[in-house]
């Protein structure tokens, strides 16, 4: 089975261009699926085979949308080995993907935002790093993935713009602000270390996703908001705060990077102080 999913990955990564964390969350839930099967003949893997598997998360507590990623990778696989010749049919194209609940981003209202970048010390290296980080999250709305890929060269503070590597290697270019601007500038001119690369831990070496994490937990620890603590947090703001003023929803698809329209449209949640000011200003009964 393994050259199968050799040959799936390969296809990924060449014809499709995804990204290195897509291939390995790829393989994690391939091999999960062949642990299950357990030997069994790739030709007995039939749609019965599968909704065993499904159950199987389901007993284990797995998410509905995490079964359901789960399943839009064996889709995937399986479509691959029937054009390829290696099984009849696609077992897993007729399977129903699991009711999921729509759940709405965590956001941070704009008070909240300002609080939450005023809370580096500007007298400290780290300090400074740590305001430049959460400046650019929040002024271009990019992913953390995103964020620790840049280098010096992707920004312009002149022309207040950055370029960014997004999923499946797709550039694009966003603008920033005079905060963000600043803040790097600042960073960049009184940092210990020089590097090509632009946020660096303390070592002078890339940081990481997970080092992203750790400084936004612990800002937004130390500012006791109840919101969730993922750097995400920044982006959903950005999506929220720009459609709450008057932003149309493709030009947030551009800037957010997102390849459909559908996957915006969940940022189109209002604060209810917005939808009554909305009201108020345009019922005229209101």
């Amino acid at each position: 089975m393994h050259c199968y999913i050799h040959k799936f990955l390969s296809y990924l990564e060449i014809e499709k261009n995804c990204s290195p964390h897509t291939l390995t969350n790829y393989q994690n839930d391939l091999d999960e699926f062949f642990d299950f099967a357990n030997g069994v003949d790739l030709g007995r893997l039939d749609r019965i085979f599968l909704r065993r598997f499904l159950a199987n998360l389901r007993q284990r507590s797995y998410k509905p949308r995490t079964i359901a990623r789960k399943l839009s990778v064996l889709r995937g696989f399986f479509k691959f080995l029937h054009k390829e010749g290696l099984v009849a049919v696609n077992p897993a194209a007729l399977l129903a993907s699991p009711k999921q609940d729509k759940r709405l981003p965590e956001f941070l209202t704009e008070e909240q935002v300002r609080r939450l970048l005023k809370a580096p010390d500007p007298q400290k290296d780290l300090g400074r790093r740590d305001q430049a980080i959460m400046e650019t999250l929040y002024s271009g709305g990019m992913r953390v993935s995103e964020l620790v890929g840049l280098m010096v060269k992707d920004v312009d503070l002149i022309g207040g713009m950055i370029r960014l590597r997004g999923k499946g290697k797709k550039e694009r270019v966003v603008p920033i602000g005079e905060p963000a601007i600043q803040a790097i500038r600042t960073y960049l001119h009184q940092r210990p270390q020089q590097s090509a690369v632009l946020f660096l831990n303390k070592d002078g070496t890339r940081l990481t996703d997970r080092g992203v994490r750790w400084i936004i937990r612990k800002y937004i620890q130390r500012m006791a908001l109840s919101t969730g603590v993922s750097p995400h947090v920044f982006r959903h703001s950005f999506a929220t705060h720009l459609l709450n003023r008057g932003a149309d929803l493709r030009s947030v698809q551009e800037l957010l990077g997102h390849a459909s329209l559908s996957t915006t449209q969940i940022y189109t949640h209002v604060t209810t102080d917005r939808l009554k000011e909305v009201y108020d200003h345009a019922h005229p009964r209101a």
